[in-house]
Formats: C-alpha cells, structure tokens, sequence
C-alpha cells in the first residue's frame, strides 16, 4: 500500500492532530515539536483528501513571516499555488474583512492602519495639546493596546477608574485618541481586530455569513492570544465546530502585550466536546538541553504536565558560566563563538546571543568587534521605518486617504517649504474646532477670512496642488505613483546617496502591487519580518527569539533583577512568565546551549553586586558544565541549596507615597534596587517626578 505523502515522516500524535475531524481540538505541543508542520500539514489534507475549498480554512500564524512560508509549504505539499487563502496574521486577517465591510459601521473603507510609528506620534501630539509630559507616550501607547486587546472601551475605563493621578490623564488621553483615529478614518492594529468584533456584534448577518463560509478554523502559537482575538475565533465557530489550535503553554511570553495563557482553560471550557492532543516529541535541541529546560520549566505550578524527548541524542552538557563582570562575560562570548568558527565546526550565522533588555547588547557587540566577528541586532530599525521611506509612504498615505493627520502633518513641511509653526497652530486650532481634518482646513484657507498671512497662504496653496494633482493619480501603477512623488517635491535633492538608493530599492518591489495593497502591507510588517539572519552572530532579546532556532546559543546576564526582571518579584504570575521566557531562549538552542551570570554588572549608571538567577538552581548538575570565573573570594553556586537575595525594591509599583513638599503621589516606574533605587512618581497637579526615595524622603501612605 502507497504511503500517504501528507502523513509521511510524522509521528502518531502528528497524525492524528491531522486527520482529526467534526469536533474541536486542542494540540498541547511542546517546544521543537513541529506544530507548525501539524497545521500546515493539516491544511493539504482539508483540501486534498477533504476536497475543503483553500478558501473555507481561516488559518491565523503569529507573524507575516511565517504565513508566509506556511503558504509557501502548502502550495508544494498540494503542488499547485494556493489561491484566494486565508492565511495570515490576525491584524492581515481583520484587515482583509474591513476592507470589504467597514463602512457597516461608519467607516470608509479606504482607512489608513497606523503602525506604531504613526500611533506614537499621534499620542505625542494629543499629551502636548493636553499639557502632559511627552516622554510618557510610549507607555500610554502600550497601556492603550493593552485596553483595547482587553476589550476595554476610553469609556468603560474612565468609568471604573479612580479618577487619581495617571489614571485619569490615561483615560483622557484615550478617549482622544479615540476621537483623532476616527476622525482621521484610521485605525491602530488593535482596532483592526477590535473593529472587526464590533462588525460582527453589530451585524449579525456579516458574522453568519464568514461563519458560513470558514468550515475549518487552524491556529499556530494559541498560547499568544489576547481577550479580543479568543473572542473572534469564539464568533467564527460553534463550540462543536471544526477548530484546530496548537499551542504550548510553557512558551507563552507576551502578557505585555496583552496576551493571556489562560486561553488555554478556556478553550476546553467554551468548546467543550473538544479533544486534547500533547506533542512532545522535539526534533530540534538535544536531550541535555531538554533536561535542563525541562527542569526549569516544572517549576511553574500552573502549566499542562509534558516531558520532551529527542532522538538527537544526548549531546553536549549545557554550560553555566559565572564571571566577574559584564566586560568579562562579552569577552568569554566573543572568544567562544571565535574557538568554534575557527575549528570549523559552525558559521558565525548559527550562533545566537539572548538577553532579557536591551541595555545588555552594546558590551556583546563590543566583544563581538574586538573580535572582527559580524553580527546583526535584530529587531533594530526595519527598512520600512527609515526615515526616507516613512517620507514617501507618509505620501502615499494622504494619496489615499487626505484626512489622515498623522501622515499630513509628517508632509506638510517635507521637504522644507517654509510653513511657519504660527501657521500650522492656526490650522491645528481651526481643524480641532471644526472636527475636521487639516486637509480640509487648508481648502478652506483661500476661500475663508483666514488670520494665516498670504505668504503663508501661497505656500500652503501650491502644497495643497501637490497633494491634489497627486490624488487624480491614485489608480495608477504604485511605482508610478512613487515616482511622480519623488519627481514633485524634488526629494532627491535633499537626500544623501545611500538614502536615494534605499528609495530606489523600494520602487523596484512594486511590480504588480496596488497601492492599498502596498500600505497594508508595510503597516502590518514587523522589524523581524524583514530580518537577515544570515549576517552573522544574531544579538537579540529572548522575545524576539521566539519561533527561531540556532545550532548554538548563548544566554546572557542570568542574574536576579534581570532574569527575572525586578519588576516581576512581586507577582507570581509575572515571575511565572520570566521563567517560561527563560524556557523560550534554552529551547532556540539545538546543539550546545551556554549560560552566563556575572557577579558585578552596571545598570542605571552605577556599578552594582549581582546574584545569579533563581532559575540557575533549577538547573541539575549532571547535565550542565558548571565553570566559576570568579575572584576567590567568590562563594561558589550549590545548585541544590542556592536561595537568591531579592533585591530590594522600596515601593511597589501603584501604591501611593508622601513627599513633604508635592504631598500624596503614586508610583509609576522603580529602577535599581537598594542605595541605587529610583522612583517615578505622578503628583496630581505636579506632574512626573523622577526621585531618589532615601534623598526625598519618600514614605508609603497606608490605606
């Protein structure tokens, strides 16, 4: 009997994640277990042998990247190319309904998606016409997306709070945002899904009829789901539909982001004919590294029990290294990574090098210099951030859709045209009043008994024909439209030639592309969508590793305050998810897997003694190689009686503390610890202070 190509090469729980049919289905797969390939796999066999339409299976992947090589493995799996296929991100996912429904609920259908660019720059804008402090715009920023992924209104919020401090300034600003996006006719990424559950809330018949038209519903990385997306996978199917979701637990890493592991439980609650399948064969790391990570990982109480095997083989023994100082813990990574290249047994692109923040990355690349190794940091500037290119999609934008502000305001002196900043408040006061958007301010300017002097007027004219000659030419080529662009503001004239090149780039990727299509695309793309990891050594945090995986990989700054970040210490949810983060950078490694402590590293401008991650003691001594670089006086790590000092943080992070002169506050940020520590505190009616809590005499009020 002919093998079934479909099945090949997979083992029996694979299978029978595949052929499951007429109930829902919940794959537990454990790290390196091919849950990718279960849902890839899954999806030929729907349309091959189920004869499923390609265009009845909703299939959602966390990043573009990946639906993108899904699409790829699909089409060769079914050897033809699959057309008209939902398969995508949640955000592409949503975007593709809006565009052909949003006007169901008082949109246009031509709405501009702010990336997080454009969203931070119009927060910014908002806290300066609200007199708050600027620099608080990205935090507002993610506070909003959390909201908004919790399905939380500007006016839910502003109703169940306290009207205290932060709080209050955040609703406000909120609601505004709110307002602007509207009036705009943009949407961020969480209106895109959030928009679209409004849709289908408001509209029942819409929701029916994609319900209708999605027999098969497949979702990669479940685990990294918010409130909002649950729910509209809870819209599309009955609770005995056909939905296939794979996730594991053990690796969910994004609460920041709104992302709730909860959604697993609930999954077996809401569907509750469902069945329950565990992956926990791992075909990418040693058994070693599956030990250690294992080990770990068990530590975590509320998690679905799985032990990980390999047929790779035991392997090399994890290292652990504990070193003096941060100097020295770049200098063991950089000469580690030469030794291995040089006896070739790796290329420099098959090592990674983790760590929890940022900060840590500039002694690595130090090391890594010193060394002539290449490297790349990932998750830096994406190209379609760089400023020439924002320049020109900020164009391209307004081509489309006139009335979004954010992308105006961006243009409206690019390149330089002499727009005074009287002028531009002039018509920023006179849009606010109207409710209307700078575009249609400035059409009235010539006919209106303007304030705006008639220089300022001339310049705001010929811009005005510009834009208006720019939007007669909207249905052509998207190149096309580029290059009229480039041609009618001269802005090669003030570009220098790398940045010319960049442009050019890009309009040589425009074939066949329309020009909505081409903006969708470049909002929804992420930074690690456009990554090259074939560079060299790859330097990022362990967030952005999350889905990649390296022949060797090193773990850096293994030390309390870091990993597990010090703002955890206090909730043992949150110092849950630092130990699954952990989990996550162990498991990229499929070769040889190396840790590293130092005892003394500087953070927030100071020098500072260091203790060696609580994580470290989980670790069992007979698969890791344990080496201590340290001075003698060092107290060498017992791995089975380790009990690590908590660093001392002086107030929680929301409580409320007294200042003699601002009087009662509440704390917004901690850094450092002990002598080191500073806080962020909000006095209503003061603002943010930055302070020193034993130098400001800072006490906590007690309810």
């Amino acid at each position: 009997m002919a093998k079934d190509p479909l099945l090949e090469d997979l083992n029996e729980p694979q299978k029978e994640a595949i052929i499951h049919l007429g109930s829902p289905l919940l794959v537990l797969a454990g790290a390196g277990s091919g849950k990718t390939r279960v849902i890839t796999r899954k999806f030929a066999y729907l349309v091959k042998k189920k004869n499923i339409p390609a265009s009845s299976i909703f299939t959602v992947t966390f990043t573009n990247k990946s639906a993108e090589e899904m699409k790829h493995r699909i089409s060769e799996l079914l050897n033809c190319h699959i057309k008209n296929s939902w398969i995508g991100t949640f955000h592409a996912q949503c975007n593709k309904i809006l565009r052909k429904e949003i006007d169901n609920i008082g949109y246009k259908n031509n709405f501009t998606i702010y990336d997080d660019d454009d969203q931070g720059n119009l927060i910014r804008h908002i806290l300066k016409e609200l007199n708050i402090h600027e620099a608080l715009f990205k935090g507002i920023a993610c506070r909003i997306s959390i909201l908004k992924s919790s399905l939380i209104t500007p006016e839910k919020f502003l109703e169940k709070g306290d009207g205290f401090g932060f709080d209050e300034k955040l609703g406000r600003v909120y609601l505004r945002y709110q307002d602007e996006l509207k009036k705009c006719d943009a949407v961020d990424f969480d209106d895109l899904i959030g928009l679209t559950l409004r849709l289908f809330e408001e509209h029942p018949k819409i929701c029916n009829k994609y319900k209708r038209n999605f027999e098969h519903i497949l979702v990669d990385e479940f685990q990294d789901t918010n409130l909002a997306q649950y729910k509209l996978l809870t819209k599309l199917c009955a609770p005995d539909g056909n939905i296939t979701v794979v996730g594991d637990d053990d690796q969910s890493i994004y609460k920041f982001r709104g992302a709730e592991v909860v959604n697993i439980i609930n999954f077996q609650r809401d569907f509750p004919k469902s069945r329950v399948i565990k992956l926990e064969q791992n075909y990418r790391s040693t058994q070693n590294i599956l030990n250690v990570s294992g080990k770990v990982i068990m530590k975590n109480p509320h998690r679905n029990q799985k032990t990980l095997w390999t047929n790779k083989g035991c392997g090399d023994k994890v290292s652990y290294c504990l070193l003096n100082t941060e100097e020295e813990e770049a200098k063991f990574v950089a000469k580690m990574i030469k030794d291995y290249y040089l006896k070739g047994i790796y290329d420099y692109k098959d090592f990674a090098v983790l760590y929890r923040i940022n900060l840590q990355a500039r002694l690595i690349e130090d090391g890594l210099r010193a060394e002539g190794i290449p490297y790349t940091v990932v998750s830096g500037t994406s190209f379609y951030h760089k400023k020439e290119i924002k320049d020109i999609i900020a164009y391209m934008k307004v081509v489309i859709n006139p009335d979004d502000n954010v992308s105006f305001r961006r243009i409206l002196n690019t390149p330089p045209r002499g727009i005074g900043l009287s002028t531009i408040s002039k018509i920023e006061q006179e849009a606010k009043k109207q409710s209307t958007s700078l575009y249609k301010v400035i059409k009235q300017i010539p006919k209106s008994n303007s304030t705006v002097l008639s220089s300022a007027k001339e310049k705001l004219t010929s811009f005005l024909k510009t834009i208006d000659d720019l939007i007669m030419i909207n249905n052509k080529n998207t190149a096309d439209i580029m290059k009229t662009i480039i041609e009618k503001i001269n802005y090669f004239d003030q570009l220098e030639e790398l940045r010319i090149q960049n442009v050019m780039d890009l309009i040589s990727s425009l074939e066949n592309v329309t020009l909505q299509g081409f903006l969708d695309r470049t909002a929804l793309i992420s930074s690690t969508d456009c990554q090259n990891f074939d560079a060299g050594v790859s330097l990022m945090t362990l967030h952005s590793a999350k889905g990649l995986e390296f022949p060797a990989v090193f773990l850096v700054g293994l030390e309390e305050g870091i990993l597990p970040y010090f703002k955890t210490f206090n909730e043992l949810d949150d110092l849950e998810e630092e130990r699954r983060l952990f989990y996550v950078g162990m498991t990229r490694a499929k070769e040889r897997l190396f840790l590293s402590s130092v005892s003394k590293r500087r953070l927030y401008s100071k020098i500072q003694d260091q203790e060696p991650s609580r994580f470290i003691a989980d670790i069992p001594k007979d698969c890791c190689h344990w080496v201590e670089k340290v001075m003698p006086s060092q107290t060498p790590i017992d791995s089975k009686n380790f009990v690590p000092k908590k660093p001392t943080i002086p107030f929680d992070i929301g409580c409320r503390v007294k200042h003699p002169r601002w009087g009662v506050g509440v704390v917004r940020e901690c850094t450092g610890f002990g002598e080191h520590a500073k806080v962020t505190v909000n006095f209503p009616g003061v603002g943010i202070k930055k302070l020193i809590p034993n130098i400001a005499n800072l006490k906590k009020v007690t309810l």
